[in-house]
């Protein structure tokens, strides 16, 4: 069974940097994309970079982009998300999934979830 396992999160201040990692093991299939995504209470669960296994392109939310690198150790199969310059809106409970398929933001397109780790910034 394949097994998405995070980790790194925590609670920072405004302006620090945090990286989650996101460890695969039981591969079943080599996913065509490695998404990350965040969650608030009450909210939808929202996209905020994606890595294409292939290419190695990424992606991000116009909200993270220039403070969010996601990026991927093949050797240790797992993909990581470095999140600089953190502000309070970035508080939640981050995901990263994979997918066979696609690398949009759609959640119903990814196959595996990890459990989740949250985020924390506050002063």
């Amino acid at each position: 069974q394949m097994q998405l396992v995070e980790s790194g999160g925590g609670s920072v201040q405004p302006g620090g940097s945090l990286t989650l990692a996101c460890a695969v093991t039981g591969v079943t299939y080599s996913p065509y994309c490695m998404g990350w995504f965040r969650q608030i209470p009450g909210k939808k669960r929202e996209g905020v970079a994606s890595f294409y296994l292939g290419s190695r392109a990424t992606y991000y939310h116009d909200s993270v982009k220039g403070r969010f690198t996601t990026f991927r150790d093949n050797a240790k199969n797992t993909q990581y998300l470095r999140m600089d310059n953190l502000k309070p809106e970035d508080t939640a409970m981050y995901y990263c999934a994979a997918s066979g398929s696609h690398c949009f933001w759609n959640t119903a397109d990814y196959d595996y979830w990890g459990q989740g780790t949250q985020v924390t910034v506050s002063s």
